[in-house]
């Protein structure tokens, strides 16, 4: 068969996928799971990244990950591989990691640290604002280095969290908005003046939106968490319509305490489906972070923060990103899809710059909890995914009241396919 004849069948079969999950976005039964192929067909693998982790903002890492000049670390968004670099004058830049060149790879390490970006095939060098500096007398008088610089990626941050989007043009829906609270929220936190304690990086056999599914619910708790609910509580926020009268008791008596400190602690929702959210919520009485007995995580506590018990501010950004901000301590999570039934769930946690390992904090300890819950939610991840595998799945009901959180996440999903699709 002609090549010609293989790139049109590649593309109808794609047009026919686009159409195909338009239709079942557009006749899913509200407030029910998606259909089998959403969660497990290749072709609409390649569609969410096409039309969501390709267009839409995405949560990547934190600036106190590259405090200096020259400091990067990389970052792979489906096939795309990219780097995050603060350049000379403290600015965080974002650049797909291939060469203007042949197209090669220019960062090949995780992180480091560079006085120049030097592609490692035929040695192009380019400056940390992205522009060709080297390319050789090779490419003979007339060659344009101007027109040769690294490609940018949209990059914005705001209270130490980098965000970026592949796409074209950025969407707003609400993002600046975000942002500007962002910022105001984290400023207790100083991150700036945090550091990188220790990371992990999970691989979850289960399509992305299973891995955010399972997050947007505590439903599941009490039979699967029992280190994490030494100390958490399991309503959502403030606004969680199951919340009892002692809890919201608890939460005023903590509001009370934020306020006098000066902590911004209200429930805040930005976009459309709330896909931007952040609250502060108390966490069992007489505990403090989410260590396996509720004790500090750190002797040195973050910022300007004077009261231990801070409670955990939680931080939601569709589609790829949860967060628990502490007293002495924080933890930022992102996913990332690998393949149709593969995500890459990263943790990290961030301390005092000042704090030293072995004496103000113990890795171990702080990851404690959450290494056995990213573990236990994996288990239900694949396990749900094996089940919507089988011949015999169809998509069945969330509860209202305690996957609230799951429905409005798949109802963000679905209006931005579908907006991307017609659009």
């Amino acid at each position: 068969m002609k090549q010609i004849d293989l790139i049109n069948i590649r593309h109808n079969s794609l047009d026919e996928a686009r159409a195909s999950v338009a239709s079942s976005l557009e006749q899913r039964q509200q407030n029910y799971s998606l259909s089998a192929e959403l969660y497990n067909d290749p072709h609409t693998f390649r569609i969410d990244m096409e039309e969501i982790f390709h267009k839409e903002w995405l949560f990547v890492g934190m600036t106190s990950e590259i405090p200096k000049k020259g400091d990067y670390f990389t970052v792979e968004i489906g096939q795309n591989p990219v780097f995050l670099v603060r350049d000379g004058d403290g600015n965080v830049n974002a650049f797909h990691n291939t060469c203007r060149h042949r197209g090669s790879v220019i960062c090949t390490e995780h992180r480091g640290k560079v006085a120049n970006l030097v592609c490692p095939y035929h040695q192009w060098t380019y400056d940390l604002k992205g522009n060709l500096l080297f390319a050789g007398t090779e490419m003979g008088k007339d060659f344009d280095m101007k027109k040769h610089g690294l490609k940018p990626a949209h990059c914005k941050t705001a209270g130490g969290f980098i965000f970026v989007c592949l796409g074209k043009d950025a969407p707003d829906d609400g993002f600046s908005d975000f942002l500007a609270t962002l910022e105001e929220y984290m400023a207790p936190y100083d991150v700036e003046n945090t550091k990188l304690a220790v990371e992990s990086n999970m691989h979850e056999q289960a399509n992305w939106k299973l891995v955010l599914e399972n997050n947007r619910e505590c439903y599941h708790c009490a039979n699967n968490h029992p280190e994490l609910l030494n100390t958490l509580l399991e309503w959502d926020d403030t606004n969680d319509p199951r919340a009892p009268q002692d809890f919201l008791d608890h939460y005023q008596s903590q509001a009370d305490k934020w306020d006098a400190e000066g902590i911004p602690h209200k429930h805040q929702s930005f976009g459309s489906r709330q896909r931007n959210r952040i609250v502060r919520m108390p966490l069992k009485k007489n505990t403090k972070v989410m260590t396996i007995d509720g004790g500090a995580g750190c002797q040195k506590m973050l910022g300007r923060i004077k009261n231990p018990e801070l409670g955990s501010m939680r931080i939601l950004h569709l589609p790829n990103s949860w967060n628990h901000m502490q007293s002495d301590h924080f933890i930022v999570f992102r996913v990332l899809p690998i393949s149709p039934q593969e995500t890459m769930v990263t943790t990290k946690w961030f301390v005092h710059k000042d704090a030293v390992e072995g004496v103000d904090y113990d890795p171990e300890r702080l990851r404690q909890v959450w290494d056995a819950t990213n573990d236990q939610d994996r288990i239900l991840g694949e396990r749900n995914q094996q089940g919507i595998n089988s011949i015999g799945y169809e998509p069945g009901p969330y509860s209202e009241t305690f996957e609230y959180g799951v429905i409005n996440f798949l109802d963000w999903y679905s209006d931005t396919i579908l907006k991307h699709l017609k659009g």
